[in-house]
């Protein structure tokens, strides 16, 4: 069949220019892929007891399950699955360490709260995250994420309290918060900062690992902690893709 010719006087559409890595359209929020930590799986411990040597700068994230911590953790990093991901809660059963560099690693916690395991396992869990908190002298902050749709859980209130008493840094994500409209989330910013107005080490922030809203704040503040230049030099500005797609459930 002959091919129709084309419409007089029609122009034809522009392409768009492919979105780059780190720009609004590519994935949601801009974040210069030179803050992204690059961090490379170093072990899983079941107990403190197997836990690298306690030296050098240490961030742990923790948060309950299902909260999104492991999309977190893959979208701070630049990477897909870094921590691996699932719809299944308490996918996370170990103190798994990522080293960032000699001096500096990410902690990611056991997820508290309901997972597919046995009462015993989940008590045990929980003991080794208390454990790691009360005693590990390398940890100088932590970063608690929370689903926005359901914040201040009691463990989340409980790790707060700690962190107050402890005076460790906390950086509270509001995570999922592509999921509220405008006016829900600057509700739950609001209501988050004045419950956290007798924790001066801690501040929170709306977060989406799936759209990298708060994620250049994030990376900016972990940075700090692990003492990390903020922009290293030669870093090239293209970096590591950003992680997508994903609807962050782990």
């Amino acid at each position: 069949m002959p091919r129709r010719p084309p419409t007089p006087g029609a122009r034809k559409r522009p392409r768009r220019p492919a979105a780059q890595p780190g720009s609004p359209t590519a994935r949601g929020e801009a974040v210069d892929p030179r803050l992204l930590l690059p961090a490379d799986f170093e072990l899983g411990a079941p107990s403190l007891a197997h836990a690298p040597p306690d030296s050098g700068r240490e961030v742990a994230f923790a948060g309950r399950s299902n909260a999104g911590k492991s999309s977190v953790l893959n979208r701070l990093t630049g990477q897909r699955a870094l921590a691996r991901t699932s719809r299944t809660p308490g996918r996370t059963q170990h103190l798994n360490f990522f080293r960032v560099d000699d001096a500096a690693r990410l902690v990611d916690l056991p997820g508290y709260g309901y997972a597919r395991a046995d009462l015993e396992t989940r008590d045990a869990w929980q003991v080794h995250v208390e454990a790691y908190l009360s005693a590990r002298q390398a940890l100088v902050g932590v970063v608690l994420v929370m689903d926005v749709r359901h914040p201040f859980q009691p463990f989340d209130e409980q790790l707060i309290a700690w962190a107050g008493s402890s005076a460790i840094p906390l950086l509270v994500l509001l995570n999922k918060a592509d999921k509220l409209g405008h006016g829900a989330r600057a509700d739950t910013l609001r209501s988050a900062t004045e419950r956290l107005r007798d924790t001066p080490t801690a501040e929170a922030i709306l977060f989406s690992a799936l759209r990298g809203m708060g994620a250049e704040t994030a990376l900016r503040r972990v940075r700090q902690w692990l003492c990390l230049p903020e922009t290293p030099d030669g870093a090239a500005s293209s970096g590591p893709q950003l992680v997508t797609g994903q609807d962050p459930d782990a």
